[in-house]
């Protein structure tokens, strides 16, 4: 925690009739944790074939199968993203005959928000077996689909961390506050971050999601006048 004292400003002015003895400026960090309501799948297919017509085809056919999936379960289309669509040479070292292309390799990566969390196991499962040895499970995130509660309440708790700590270096200087002179909130509010307790398994024929509960974290920086003590 950074905490800064200056009593060189002494006789900045007066506020409420108390003459300002300088300022004092605190860091603060809070958290904020609640159960995450949305799952954020990155699942792609990935087809090998001798030509790059072949290799496109049987992407987009793996594709299409795990997209039907999904909408089979009701996932909107607008919760259905295409995040990534490559294709490349795949290539192989031959003694003799150098770096040749044995083939070529296609891939097609989809964003699926998933808001029913109960059923999400189940959905994503069913995903993976309808696009068959091709499917790749990149990951699945848990987060909120409206995270604005839960990081006013880690800000929140990032500001009393602050006015505590400015309020015992006040005592210390046998003073008191008196304005806040500038509130910065330091850098970006991490979060969601799964608690340990959270837990993930995954395979093609089971696979386990338990949401348990996210943490946000927040930090600001506060500096607070200081007014001589009564």
């Amino acid at each position: 925690m950074a905490t800064a004292y200056n009593a060189d400003e002494a006789g900045r002015g007066a506020t409420r009739g108390s003459a300002s003895s300088g300022t004092v400026r605190v860091s603060g960090a809070g958290s904020a944790e609640a159960a995450p309501d949305l799952a954020v799948v990155s699942i792609g297919v990935e087809c090998r074939a001798d030509s790059v017509g072949q290799a496109y085809a049987r992407a987009g056919t793996g594709s299409d199968a795990v997209t039907a999936s999904f909408r089979r379960h009701g996932v909107a289309d607008s919760d259905i993203r295409t995040s990534g669509l490559n294709v490349r040479a795949d290539l192989a070292w031959r003694e003799g005959e150098g770096q040749r292309v044995t083939g070529y390799v296609a891939v097609s990566t989809l964003t699926v928000k998933l808001r029913d969390l109960g059923s999400a196991s189940a959905v994503i499962s069913e995903a993976v077996e309808a696009g068959g040895n091709d499917v790749r499970l990149n990951g699945v995130e848990l987060t909120f689909s409206d995270d604005a509660a839960v990081r006013a309440r880690a800000r929140e708790a990032a500001w009393l961390d602050a006015l505590s700590t400015a309020t015992q270096y006040a005592q210390l200087a046998s003073a008191r506050l008196g304005r806040v002179l500038s509130v910065t909130e330091d850098g970006p509010a991490r979060g969601p971050v799964p608690l340990p307790r959270m837990q993930r398994a995954a395979a093609v024929e089971s696979l386990s999601v338990e949401a348990g509960n996210s943490v946000v974290d927040a930090a600001v920086t506060v500096e607070w006048e200081l007014l001589a003590g009564t």
